[in-house]
């Protein structure tokens, strides 16, 4: 589960890198480059401000306590429904991911190989899970750092080649692009209904701060690292070396737009169809089977498929270790032998490998489950680190008070989520915000909501005791 504690920095670096980049955003970034504008790059922006909170804050605070759950210190500050609340709530998102990166990898794979979908979901599933199974966290932690080099591979080779595919070479790009305002970030209005910079950085802030802080992927690999300063060089390597790539990954969507912008003759009126009407996820796909030569073309599928499985197997991991620590030695056997361990260990990871594998072939034939999961992710997730902020923070909020912040809050991200343009809510019940902001006011609901509670509460015990005197 923690690798012996003995893996470098750097190692431990590139795989918290690999499972920041799935195949979602290998593919999507482009997209919305291509679409749009960097806007969404801001999102990386907000990285090496966590990255310190990371590194000053949470790797020593998991190095000290020595817990391979990340929710165990929750069970100590509010009780056993803590950690449940918090490890399920864990374990249904990396259900949700999993399946959703490897659904989203077979629509892919289809297109540029002509493959079946089911065929590459199963065999993906099981090859990474038996992977996973075998080497375990170190297994996952050096894959991830190979499939990591694959991957920047990938997006450095393509970013490099798009320029000179350009009629009039590099320079046209940048002029197309330039023309077009295609390197903006976006309004830096304060307009909270659009996807302005200040609603992508809150967004962006909200998240990272949840993997750095509460997410089982990261946080374990925290102790497999060989020191505390190691560790920290991990989160922050990890996180830095996001932000070039995925400038990377930007720039090959805008570089994509500037080449078809230039020749539009090359693009099938299908996708230029989509383009118009602002999809641009499925034309990356088509440049590197159209327009890549077989070499360059193969670096791709393989860096496209590292994307995937380092995401994958870095869930599946994390979700059996909790599967033990917090259910089967919580709840079963404190102290389970060796040999019961791992076999708790070898079958949760092949369950939740099975779980994630059925959500992906159920997706093919319901694609509205994706967007549903990815609803109900932001449910769990805004309720996750709003919990765990009220234990972070303060001393002082009780159990009750936590678990009256969670009961206050959940339902309030979930009306953020699902009131918006819902023709069954009265207009002036919906929620006219931009989504972005969801996790973000999900979290501060629960954690101002505990606090306010926890005053409440004081106070009264405090009247009380006065009345008896």
């Amino acid at each position: 589960m923690v690798a012996r504690g003995r893996l470098g920095g750097w190692v431990v670096g590139l795989s918290i890198f690999g499972t920041y980049v799935s195949s979602i955003s290998f593919l999507a970034i482009p997209g919305k480059a291509l679409v749009g504008n960097w806007n969404s790059f801001v999102f990386s922006l907000s990285l090496p401000f966590i990255a310190w909170f990371g590194a000053k804050l949470f790797v020593p605070f998991y190095r000290r306590h020595g817990h391979v759950s990340a929710y165990e210190h929750m069970e100590q500050r509010f009780g056993t429904w803590a950690r449940l609340y918090m490890s399920t709530c864990f374990m249904l998102l990396q259900v949700a991911r999993v399946g959703s990166v490897m659904y989203l990898i077979a629509v892919v794979m289809q297109q540029l190989l002509m493959w079946d979908m089911v065929t590459i979901i199963i065999v993906t599933g099981v090859v990474t899970t038996a992977y996973t199974c075998i080497g375990g966290l170190e297994g996952v932690v050096l894959t991830d750092a190979l499939q990591s080099a694959v991957l920047i591979a990938g997006a450095v080779l393509c970013a490099i080649w798009i320029p000179f595919c350009m009629p009039e070479g590099p320079k046209q790009l940048i002029e197309i692009a330039m023309a077009d305002d295609k390197f903006s970030l976006g309004s830096y209005s304060l307009d909270a209904t659009e996807s302005t910079v200040w609603v992508v950085m809150l967004y962006a802030l909200t998240i990272n701060l949840q993997n750095v802080a509460i997410n089982q992927s990261y946080t374990q690999r925290y102790l497999s690292a060989q020191s505390v300063s190691e560790a920290k060089k991990s989160v922050w390597f990890g996180s830095l070396l996001y932000v070039p790539v995925s400038a990377c990954f930007f720039f090959i969507g805008t570089a994509l737009y500037a080449y078809y912008t230039a020749q539009p003759e090359l693009l099938p009126e299908d996708l230029a169809a989509e383009w118009q009407a602002g999809k641009g996820d499925s034309v990356f796909p088509f440049f590197i089977m159209s327009a890549l030569p077989t070499g360059v073309r193969g670096v791709m599928l393989a860096a496209i498929l590292a994307a995937a499985m380092s995401t994958v197997s870095s869930s599946l991991n994390s979700s059996a270790a909790l599967t033990l620590t917090d259910f089967y030695q919580r709840l079963v056997d404190r102290e389970p032998t060796e040999s019961r361990a791992m076999k708790v260990l070898y079958g949760g990871t092949i369950i939740w490998g099975v779980a994630g594998t059925a959500l992906a072939l159920a997706m093919i034939r319901v694609k509205s489950v994706l967007d549903v999961w990815w609803e109900m992710s932001g449910v769990l997730s805004g309720g996750m680190l709003g919990l765990f902020l009220l234990g972070f923070l303060s001393r002082r909020i009780s159990n009750q008070a936590a678990l009256f912040g969670v009961i206050v809050g959940v339902p309030v991200i979930g009306w953020l989520t699902f009131s918006s343009g819902a023709t069954s809510v009265p207009e002036i019940l919906q929620n006219p915000l931009h989504p972005f902001l969801t996790v973000f006011l999900g979290t501060v609901a629960i954690t101002l909501t505990g606090f306010v509670a926890t005053m409440l509460f004081v106070n009264h015990k405090q009247k009380g005791q006065a009345n008896e005197q």
